[in-house]
């Protein structure tokens, strides 16, 4: 029967059935990940951010003033969603909207001063967080996990 199957669905159930090292791998790696995104959470509630509204913060440090529209395509997310995330942002004064002076149906986005100072606020708190995750491993096992990680994402 393993025939009918692709070629992936094959793969994977054979390293799993001929190694069980390969699944309690997968395990650890996602209980990690899910360690993380809880510290994740927790360190962004004094702000009352969600992961999505600081993606866009970022963005926007990154790239600048944004359309609305380039905004959205930047987090891969629906246009209508980029301005309910816009109008969230806004309301807590971490981002201004402005009209675009080459096209006046368009509107820009940018982060404001207090916005910035928030990101960065934020990423030193989520640092914190990711140190008392990782400060259990040597200096040597977290260049192996970050190149190894590396490999991976690639």
């Amino acid at each position: 029967m393993t025939a009918d199957r692709d070629p992936a669905e094959r793969a994977g159930s054979a390293g799993s059935s001929e190694s069980s090292g390969d699944e309690s791998l997968s395990d650890a790696f996602w209980s990690v990940a899910r360690q993380l995104r809880e510290a994740s959470h927790a360190g962004l509630a004094p702000w009352d951010i969600t992961p999505a509204q600081l993606r866009a913060l970022r963005v926007l440090r990154h790239h600048g003033r944004l359309r609305l529209s380039e905004l959205s395509d930047h987090l891969h997310i629906a246009a209508r969603s980029g301005t309910e995330v816009t109008d969230a942002l806004e309301s807590r004064g971490l981002v201004r909207r402005r009209s675009d002076p080459a096209d006046r149906r368009a509107t820009l986005v940018e982060l404001t001063e207090h916005g910035d100072t928030v990101l960065d606020a934020i990423r030193e708190a989520r640092g914190t967080e990711a140190e008392r995750v990782f400060d259990r491993l040597s200096q040597t096992d977290r260049a192996h996990l970050a190149r190894i990680l590396r490999k991976l994402r690639t």
